[in-house]
């Protein structure tokens, strides 16, 4: 079918052909496979998957207006090129070609059924020359619209030519690959994403940006049927090429507990997404991302109400997958789907999660991927499901280093700050500061790592961190360190209580009361069905113990011992931000930790997770949720071990947790980035093996 319809107002047309014989093209057909409940078509082309924004297309070229315009045409795969030179050569369109198909997973050559080719505003008028004509005649497109700008000559083709200027919407085109519903009267561009099955079902489902101007997101609602798995909507990174913003193009993958506009925030639980609507607004911290130009891919599976479940206990979602080794392994808990399809998945850029007890840190260490717990406060937790608001933070997954550094400098700004009224701490600084430790704390309440062969990793890793910044390493014991203060000082036992009153009262008062009264309402008196992390919890919630006073008592035990800890432990000097970090390990000490809680049974060669050492006073994930420090994971190398599983040897990765006082997150990347420089710190492979 030909444009030559194309007569409305605001548009400049010549149709012109000519019969030369083009070499035949052998492109996949298209292939409709769907249409989905929001008016978007699922497609095949080749061997991929695709679905086509329909609804809300990213330009529309003829008709009228947007909304009157023909939705009703044949389906076309286009690619969109934006020339920046006065003589297009075949050359030039073959460079183009082919970096899209090499910078771009999405983009494939059977996109090449139509072409269009606009001006990037640097010419007011252009050509195509020969070279140019005869590769276009030798792709033999099915429809060729050229901006108005080019030379209206009539070419030797038998590609039937449409010119097109004077359009608007048009600006609203990037470059890259386009479903496009051609009819005689317009051609609709939609944005397209390549469907990714979640082979490792770390995800709930995909999403997308519907496009509505509304800030609004739709779900995918397709799955692999052979093997269970959603598909996860993934859109061409050459939309993003033009685009300076600094997170332009970056897929993220959110957790269940961000309101994404248009979706359920579950929590992981389908009792409560049964009674709650679609969220109305996005969390503040997510749409950072989005004005900063970062593609939100779809919700990541976590454990229920971000508690600390064992993979063994989930009930409502299937426990997600980790990529790394025999394939079952834990994941860890509440931020588990983010860590592990961060390791899973080139496709997918970052994942961003929640750390209230150990969230962030403890996925990444059994993925072998970059987490971070930040300072308390340094991310406002606006529209996020809480478990415990003054305990709770927000991190961030990824592969490379350089890459975390850019987004966190770009994320965690001052303008996203908790307000101190939530914290119940001093006001956060967090300066981007080069001032660097003196001192490394190796803390021997929690180390030396299990596995010998991964003690030997992290004894290199601290020779390189030391020979790197000139620092020197001391023992040192914490647990002994708080056990010999002075009574002023809050104890672990009262530190574990005040944390333990603040997340209880916390998420039952905004989560688990709303849903037991709304569920005994709506069920007859029952009691909502609920994993049993927190069953049995808010079965006994006793309301008249948890009072208000108790919650202000609570945040107070925990700001004095945070007043401590910063002038006598972790304290800023003139010279650096935090005068010394501290090393330890949240993860399983280089031994394999399962997902199947029978293959832990072997204490000499398996683990579970969040074992308290004996020589150690509290579990250390809850230091920093204590004292409001900065605690990252750093994946740091990997070492064999038997599986239990597939009964060969496999390779596990062996990370490293480093704390530094409150405010320090900036240096602690600038560190990791001044290693990366250096070769310390590698970038994470996905799948099997992280190095």
């Amino acid at each position: 079918m030909g444009l030559s319809g194309l007569t409305l107002r605001g548009i400049w047309f010549l149709l012109c052909a000519c019969l030369v014989w083009a070499r035949p093209v052998k492109r996949a057909p298209l292939e409709h496979l769907q249409t989905t409940r929001h008016g978007d078509v699922a497609f095949g082309l080749g061997n991929r998957t695709y679905l086509a924004n329909i609804r809300y297309p990213k330009a529309i070229l003829g008709g009228n207006d947007r909304a009157t315009a023909n939705r009703q045409g044949s389906l076309v795969p286009f690619t969109v090129v934006f020339a920046d030179s006065e003589v297009v050569t075949a050359q030039y369109l073959l460079d183009v070609i082919q970096g899209y198909s090499g910078g771009d997973d999405v983009f494939s050559k059977d996109f090449l059924e139509g072409v269009y080719i606009g001006n990037n505003g640097t010419s007011s008028s252009q050509t195509l020359d020969a070279s140019a004509l005869q590769y276009l005649n030798d792709l033999s497109p099915q429809h060729l619209i050229l901006d108005v700008s080019f030379e209206s000559s009539c070419y030797p083709t038998d590609i039937e030519v449409t010119y097109l200027g004077g359009l608007d919407d048009a600006n609203n085109l990037t470059a890259g690959p386009y479903a496009a519903l051609v009819s005689e009267d317009s051609v609709t561009f939609g944005t397209v994403y390549r469907l990714y099955r979640d082979s490792y079902r770390n995800f709930l489902y995909g999403a997308y940006d519907s496009n509505d101007g509304e800030g609004t997101f739709s779900p995918v609602e397709i799955f692999e049927p052979k093997f269970w798995d959603p598909m996860i909507p993934v859109p061409s990174r050459i939309y993003s090429w033009g685009d300076t913003r600094p997170l332009a193009g970056y897929r993220v993958a959110i957790k269940d507990l961000f309101d994404m506009k248009g979706l359920i925030t579950s929590g992981g639980s389908q009792a409560w997404a049964e009674i709650i609507e679609a969220a109305n607004e996005t969390a503040p911290s997510v749409q950072r991302i989005v004005d900063l130009g970062g593609v939100l891919v779809g919700k990541y599976k976590l454990a229920q109400f971000a508690s600390g479940a064992n993979p063994w206990d989930w009930q409502d979602e299937h426990y997600p997958f980790n990529p790394r080794a025999d394939g079952w392994l834990t994941c860890s808990a509440s931020s588990s789907g983010g860590g592990c399809s961060v390791a899973a998945y080139d496709w997918l850029d970052f994942a961003i999660g929640s750390d209230t007890g150990s969230s962030m840190r403890r996925p990444a260490a059994v993925s072998g991927t970059y987490g971070n717990r930040p300072s308390q406060g340094l991310m406002t937790l606006s529209r996020v499901m809480p478990l415990g608001a003054a305990t709770d933070t927000a991190g961030i997954f990824s592969r490379n280093v350089h890459d975390w550094v850019r987004f966190a400098k770009n994320w965690y700004v001052p303008e996203m700050c908790q307000d101190t009224s939530t914290t119940g701490l001093s006001p956060l600084e967090a300066p981007d500061s080069y001032g660097f430790p003196k001192r490394v704390l190796y803390l021997t309440d929690y180390l030396p790592l299990r596995n010998p062969a991964a003690e030997e990793v992290l004894q290199d890793f601290i020779q390189n961190l030391t020979t790197v910044f000139g620092m020197t390493v001391e023992d040192f014991n914490l647990t002994a360190v708080v056990d010999n203060t002075t009574d002023e000082v809050p104890k672990y036992n009262a530190l574990n209580n005040a944390t333990g009153v603040i997340n209880a009262m916390t998420q039952y008062r905004q989560v688990g009361k709303p849903l037991i009264s709304a569920w005994r309402e709506q069920y007859e008196g029952r009691f909502p069905p609920i994993d049993p992390a927190q069953r049995q919890r808010w079965k006994v919630y006793d309301e008249s113990l948890y009072t208000d006073e108790l919650y202000n008592q609570s945040l107070g035990v925990k700001r004095a011992a945070v007043d401590w800890f910063e002038s006598e432990v972790l304290y800023s000097t003139a010279e650096s931000c935090s005068e010394s970090i501290m090393l330890w390990d949240i993860g399983t000490g280089g031994l394999p930790s399962y997902r199947e809680e029978s293959l832990n049974s072997d204490p000499n060669t398996t683990t579970f997770l969040a074992v308290t050492p004996p020589t150690a006073g509290i579990n250390g994930a809850s230091l920093c949720p204590i004292y409001g420090c900065v605690d990252m994971t750093i994946p740091i190398g990997q070492v064999p071990y038997l599986s239990n599983v597939t009964f060969v040897e496999e390779m596990i990765p062996v990370t490293v947790s480093v704390i530094a006082k409150r405010g320090c997150d900036f240096m602690l990347w600038n560190m990791w980035e001044k290693l990366a420089d250096e070769g310390v710190l590698k970038t994470i492979k996905t799948g099997r093996t992280a190095f």
